[in-house]
């Protein structure tokens, strides 16, 4: 094994090595030392990470086996790693913003009972999403996609004591292994008619898997498996319609809030997605797919979060809308803008997870935005930042969500796979709605009158909720949350805002400088795949010039507008005019019923599945548990019992003339049978 390979193996192995100290031995180390391990193994990962990058860029890539863990026929089972652009583009993103998050949850966990516990699970976390991001396998990428679904669960409900908690990580668990089941379908036809799960060998046979169909059926067998794959795609990134488990990930504490839903779990569908270019780009049906499931996102979500209360549900459905975008860039074969808007993304999301994490401790706890505004006096870094990176996410242009979301509008543009026309219109329309929730959040939180501080009876209190699940008391147990009467927020401590100070340093540059190589150079050649006829941003590349030109240019466009029409709208309703939400809330109550219900997908799940899951139960529980266990098995075996022994006791009477009339009896018998058999 070379030096380089040893380098490999640190970066997963270093966030592992912390998690098994923290973890293994939670309830006899001091605090100082489970952050201190954790905090290490991560930055080891990242600085490994950071080396192996320049060694990538110098133009030396590792695609091989380190050990090969089972062999069943021509199928060779290994741990391997495959080190291109794409990966360690991944592997930057995962490491610098779980660092951050490690040391943000230094300040906000500070309180917890649990607290060595948690960094055991975030640590482990990281590691998972490393396995996965660096296989060459499709072994090696099960497990980190099994291992981060896992580990979710355990944060998710980490306060595993209250009953929203476990219902949420449970309800994450089911839905991601109903994806997770259409994953494993895909990848055991590819494992069956290619013979192999590397992903190189894989690639090579793919001219041979569009010549087949899947047996006593027409359908094209690479059209089924990418369906197959991208329906685990849409469970980790949560695509609808199983998108019903992330809202309620909230229940969890903010900073893993931050790692799941920003670089780590949600967005392995398009990392996923992005590896199996190769297969896809020979399938327009399974793109058509990806992209009208990612436009439908984008869009529906986006309009889910303008009725929201609690900060964080905000940033979630945020979340959700932002991955649909980058669900249709995969639907366009624009591969690269997919991956530039997941990068991006992935800091300025984490900024605004972390910075609703530090109004959530400014305010004691207390989620709610109707109990908050005026903040930006109280806590100017998380002000500031906040405003940052909701600039970012509204795609202002200069700041890096421009430049990958613009491009990705782009790219729909000039796209000709069918739904193209249909996934425009979502998108566009997307960036007004995404512009007026965030700022109807921003608004609510840091500027207009100060709703804090005063008795329950005199403002909206949890309980008014829009929705009983709206709301969730946040990241501690405390029988007080809020501010008392007279308080005043105050900014979070240093632990918390250096995070979101880092944060905002690439979520407003790391776009103008990398969008050139990364979409219109040659950063990902050889890495993914586009056929000709499909690449759009080859033409969209066309008009670019530099970053400066094409933020000038945004300036001018359709997007920019929109966004700042958001703004204006939400400026308008909830500082101008504060008063007409309420009143012109009668006229949109129908829209406000289905949105508020979400759309019924989770009633529609509780009908049809768990309704449907509790009658198969009942029915099993009647027929099989009752009838033929206990009926046949248990109580059959005992009757069985009961009646031999009663025959038993008429034989054994303990009469002795009753033995000697059987004796007699069975002589003759015998007798007559001896006659019959001689005469015959």
């Amino acid at each position: 094994m070379t030096s380089m390979q040893k380098l490999y193996l640190l970066v997963p192995l270093a966030p592992l090595f912390g998690a098994a100290v923290a973890g293994l031995f939670c309830r006899v180390i001091p605090r100082w030392v489970a952050h201190s391990v954790t905090i290490l193994g991560v930055a080891v990962a990242l600085i490994a990470s950071w080396v192996i990058f320049q060694d990538v860029q110098a133009g030396n890539t590792f695609n091989g086996a380190l050990y090969t863990w089972a062999s069943s026929g021509s199928l060779t089972m290994e741990i391997g790693f495959q080190i291109d652009k794409l990966t360690v583009m991944m592997m930057m993103v995962v490491t610098s913003v779980s660092l951050m998050v490690h040391l943000y949850t230094i300040g906000y966990m500070a309180e917890d009972p649990g607290y060595n516990r948690f960094f055991s699970y975030i640590s482990l976390f990281t590691f998972s999403m490393l396995m996965l991001v660096m296989s060459n396998n499709f072994v090696q990428l099960f497990f980190g996609w099994e291992a981060v679904g896992l580990v979710s669960y355990l944060l998710i409900g980490f306060w595993f004591k209250r009953p929203t908690a476990v219902y949420a990580n449970l309800k994450a668990f089911l839905v991601n292994r109903v994806g997770d089941f259409g994953f494993l379908l895909g990848i055991g036809l590819i494992a069956a008619y290619a013979g192999s799960l590397n992903y190189a060998e894989v690639f090579a046979r793919r001219e041979e898997l569009v010549a087949m169909t899947v047996p006593g059926t027409d359908w094209p067998l690479l059209t089924a498996a990418c369906i197959c794959l991208f329906i685990g795609a849409m469970g980790k990134s949560a695509q609808v319609p199983l998108h019903v488990w992330l809202p309620d990930s909230m229940e969890g504490p903010t900073p893993i809030s931050a790692l799941i839903h920003a670089a780590t779990m949600v967005t392995a569908g398009i990392f996923m997605v992005t590896r199996m270019s190769p297969l896809f780009e020979l399938s327009e049906t399974a793109l058509s797919f990806v992209l009208v499931i990612g436009a439908t996102t984008a869009l529906f979500m986006g309009f889910l979060g303008i009725i929201q209360n609690d900060i964080k549900r905000v940033v979630a459905y945020s979340t959700l809308s932002q991955l649909g975008y980058m669900t249709v860039a995969l639907g366009v074969s624009a591969y690269s803008a997919a991956v530039f808007h997941l990068m991006t993304h992935a800091f300025f999301k984490a900024l605004l997870f972390l910075g609703a994490g530090s109004v959530i401790m400014g305010m004691h706890h207390d989620q709610d935005m109707r109990n908050m505004g005026g903040l930006w006096k109280y806590m100017p870094i998380t002000w500031f930042t906040s405003l940052l990176g909701s600039l970012a996410l509204i795609g202002m242009p200069f700041l890096s969500g421009f430049y990958s979301k613009d491009s990705i509008i782009e790219a729909v543009h000039f796209s000709s796979i069918p739904g193209a026309g249909y996934a425009y219109f979502c998108v566009v329309a997307g960036v007004f709605i995404t512009a007026f929730y965030s700022f109807r959040m921003y608004f609510r939180v840091f500027h207009g009158p100060e709703n804090f501080g005063k008795a329950h009876d005199d403002h909206a209190t949890h309980a008014d909720a829009h929705h009983d699940d709206d709301h969730h008391d946040d990241d501690h147990h405390d029988e007080h949350h809020g501010l008392a009467p007279g308080e005043k927020p105050h900014e979070s401590p240093w632990v918390v805002w250096v995070p979101l100070a880092v944060l905002a340093v690439p979520s407003v540059f790391i776009g103008y400088f990398t969008v050139q190589p990364m979409l219109f150079g040659d950063w990902f050649h050889g890495v993914v795949t586009v056929l000709p006829e499909h690449d759009v941003l080859a033409k969209a590349g066309e008009h670019f010039h530099s970053a400066a030109g094409m933020a000038m240019h945004g300036f001018t466009a359709l997007p920019f507008w929109l966004a700042l029409a958001g703004v204006v709208l939400a400026w308008v309703m909830y500082i101008l005019l504060p008063s007409l939400p309420a009143r012109i809330a009668p006229l949109f109550r129908p829209v406000s019923f289905v949105l508020e219900n979400k759309y019924f997908f989770d009633r529609f799940n509780e009908i049809v599945f768990a309704g449907g899951a509790r009658l198969l139960g009942r029915g099993l529980w009647a027929a099989g548990d009752r009838g033929v266990i206990d009926g046949v098995l248990v109580n059959g075996s005992a009757s069985a019992v009961g009646m031999f022994a009663r025959i038993a006791r008429g034989v054994q009477t303990g009469y002795i003339y009753r033995y000697a009339f059987a004796m007699v009896i069975g002589v003759c018998l015998l007798l007559l049978w001896r006659l019959g058999f001689r005469n015959a």
